[in-house]
């Protein structure tokens, strides 16, 4: 069985700590690897490698920086495939869509390439009597990146990206269920240019979590996971003096109006609801039809298409419209909710429980479920069910199905389906979610925008990728400068204005 490594000071290094998690191929149920799991004295060395390295990265001039990131560009598009399998193979998503988490990742590095704009600081020019007033952009030192397990190379990059280029030193803790790809971007990075130590990719649990936000030389923490953790995190974090940006769960509505294209509309919630087996935070998990007539016409047309999905391992072949989830427990998780569905009187409309796949049997498949009139205290609706499940919740008018969403604890996106564009400003104007989606399913912004969600789905003040990307990887330093020309005012004892 291959023995997996940490990434430290530009080479593949074994854990010492003697405790291993063991990595899943989610198709067959088989344990294919074991990655180490560091401990706190094993972090800390990296972190002071980082310090080191830090400092005369963070003295090469950005638009050096930024060359690095051209040539881990072309790298990550040369070696996409490669990439791709690893995502797989660790993940179980199909492999077109393990190419698009790397290809929304590159994305990111893309906008990194243009960064001695985003990094530009402010200048005036006698601002008082022979006074220059000036702000300059500086890295902040070492920081971490904490990334989840669905999205093995976009969300790594997402991070590492604005981190690095922006002259930090980057600690990144990746899922301990796909650490695979973590450690092939490390190394495509370094063959980019990267000096050694600038990345370093540590593998770990709880314990090298909670290493890294009392450390006290980590200056920001970025996460993207569940709720309850962002907010342990953030907290945890801020406690000790960190920046944090801790995205977390979410609870995605999309709303059908009845002058909507319901073709079209069918055909969004079938790529947003069981895409990538659900387990994404943008997944559009609840479909609030306006109108009973709207529902039941929605449902006629969701249920043919919603049969005639494939699911598969990666290596089924271009037909296979999704994979198995990430674990056993994950499966467990969401035949078990399904089922409180059904007790709780929700109408199952199609059970994906219980699919076996010839010659993939012990894989961890769900197949693709569907409730209709689930109510908003059912526990369907209530949790995050990160699964191949779509539940309806029908509305009596627009004014009940906004309330809907507005009233729900998370806010990371939402969508409405219309032909009117009144309707369509209103709900975008008024809804509070920090995504918004217009005849467009799942919107996550492109990477010179940045991605955030609003009320339990994000604690921090900043987003991931794009501008406010660069805002968190730096801090402001503003000068004041005179220069004596002959100008003679005196001692001042009071605080007065510059001019």
């Amino acid at each position: 069985m291959e023995e997996l490594s940490h990434w430290i000071d530009g080479k593949e290094v074994k854990g010492t700590s003697g405790r291993f998690s063991d990595v899943y191929n989610p198709a067959t149920g088989e344990v294919i690897a074991r990655v180490p799991l560091a401990t706190a004295a094993e972090l800390d060395a990296a972190i002071q490698s980082a310090a080191r390295a830090q400092v005369t990265w963070a003295a090469t001039n950005p638009q050096r920086r930024s060359r690095v990131m051209m040539k881990f560009g072309a790298l990550i598009n040369d070696n996409m495939d490669k990439l791709a399998e690893l995502v797989s193979r660790e993940h179980g998503k199909t492999l077109p869509d393990a190419k698009g988490d790397v290809q929304r990742g590159l994305e990111v590095i893309e906008v990194c390439m243009g960064a001695p704009a985003m990094l530009k600081g402010e200048y005036t020019d006698n601002a008082g009597p022979g006074i220059d007033l000036y702000a300059m952009r500086q890295p902040l030192g070492v920081v971490a990146g904490i990334t989840p397990f669905n999205f093995p190379a976009m969300i790594p990059l997402w991070k590492m990206g604005p981190a690095l280029v922006a002259g930090n030193a980057m600690i990144l803790k990746p899922s301990e269920r796909v650490p695979s790809t973590s450690i092939l971007l490390a190394k495509l990075a370094q063959e980019a240019g990267l000096p050694d130590g600038v990345l370093q990719v540590v593998n770990g649990d709880k314990e090298i979590v909670d290493a890294i936000l009392d450390h006290d030389v980590i200056q920001a923490v970025g996460f993207v996971g569940s709720t309850p953790i962002a907010q342990y995190i953030y907290g945890r974090a801020a406690s000790n003096g960190k920046r944090a940006q801790c995205f977390g769960g979410a609870k995605n509505h999309m709303l059908i109006m009845p002058d909507a294209d319901l073709d079209k509309a069918a055909d969004a919630l079938i790529g947003a609801g069981y895409g990538a087996a659900g387990e994404r935070c943008m997944a559009i998990s609840v479909a609030v039809p306006v109108g009973q007539k709207t529902a039941d016409a929605l449902i006629e047309r969701l249920v043919p298409r919603i049969e005639k999905l494939k699911v598969g391992p990666y290596t089924g072949g271009d037909d296979v419209d999704f994979g198995p989830v990430i674990t056993k427990a994950s499966q467990d998780r969401i035949n078990r909710l399904i089922a409180s569905g059904v007790d709780q009187g929700a109408e199952l409309v199609i059970d994906g429980r219980d699919l076996k796949i010839q010659g993939y049997e012990n894989g961890f498949f769900c197949g693709p479920s569907l409730f209709d009139r689930v109510t908003p205290d059912m526990e369907i609706y209530r949790e995050e069910i990160f699964g191949p499940v779509l539940t309806t919740v029908r509305s009596d008018s627009y004014e009940d199905a906004l309330k809907l969403v507005m009233d729900n604890d998370y806010g990371n996106g939402t969508a409405i389906y219309t032909a009117d564009g009144d309707t369509a400003r209103d709900f975008a104007s008024r809804v509070n979610v920090g995504m918004v989606g217009i005849n467009f399913p799942i919107p996550v912004p492109l990477s010179y925008y940045s991605f955030g969600g609003w009320k339990k789905s994000a604690f921090g003040d900043l987003n991931q990728y794009g501008p406010d990307a660069f805002r968190f990887y730096t801090k402001t330093k503003t000068v004041t400068a005179r220069w004596f020309s002959g100008i003679k005012d005196g001692a001042a004892l009071n605080f007065k204005a510059l001019d």
